[in-house]
C-alpha cells in the first residue's frame, strides 16, 4: 500500500500532493512541504497509509477520539 501526502486546508478541504511507495520518502517530503508553509498558515500537511486515495481521504475525514494513557 502506498503513502499519500495531503494538504489539509480550512473547512476540511483535502488536496492530494504526492504518492510514495516507502514511508521514508513520504515522511521526508512531508517535512519539506511543512517547512515551506507560511508561519501563520492554517494548512496542514499529513502522510497517510492507505490502499488508495479514496480510502486515504476517508481516513483523513474521520474524527479521532483522543486516547488515554494505559487504555487498550
Amino acid at each position: 500500500m502506498p503513502y499519500y501526502i495531503y494538504r489539509i486546508k480550512p473547512f476540511g478541504q483535502l488536496e492530494l500532493l504526492e504518492e510514495h511507495g516507502a514511508f521514508a520518502a513520504a515522511s521526508g517530503q512531508a517535512k519539506t512541504l511543512r517547512a515551506a508553509l507560511l508561519p501563520n498558515s492554517p494548512d496542514k500537511v499529513k502522510v497517510i497509509f492507505a490502499e488508495n486515495a479514496l480510502q486515504a481521504e476517508d481516513l483523513l475525514c474521520q474524527v479521532r477520539e483522543p486516547g488515554h494513557p494505559g487504555e487498550e
